[in-house]
């Protein structure tokens, strides 16, 4: 039987709570454009609860294929160079700067519990 196992890819991104607001406001100025990549399942901005400074960037992709595409997109290009400036503005490191210390991409892929677990 071939099946499909949907990826999730997760940027866990470090953000000093001076600039929460920031990270914020830059998503919602990109929402929606992932949604249109071929392959795309879901995303999830979590933002912490806890008293950590890092947020999580959840998406579902159909396979790794289609995650690469994305990344590898002028959109996917586009927003990020965006956010370093706001909609309509020239970039300007002085007033928006960087606003994450650290980011780390996280792989996984769904765990089939009702057949074969592969992998473990």
């Amino acid at each position: 039987m071939m099946w499909s196992m949907t990826v999730v890819r997760i940027n866990a991104i470090t953000v000093p709570a001076d600039r929460s607001a920031e990270l914020a406001r830059r998503f919602a100025a990109r929402a929606g454009e992932v949604e249109r990549a071929e392959g795309f399942e879901g995303f999830e901005l979590l933002r912490p609860t806890d008293g950590r400074d890092t947020w999580l960037v959840v998406t579902r992709w159909r396979d790794d294929a289609a995650f690469a595409a994305w990344v590898a997109s002028p959109a996917f290009a586009h927003g990020h160079r965006a956010a370093v400036r706001g909609p309509g503005e020239e970039s300007d490191a002085a007033q928006k700067g960087t606003v994450s210390s650290s980011s780390e991409l996280w792989s996984y892929e769904v765990a089939d519990l009702h057949g074969d677990l592969r992998g473990g």
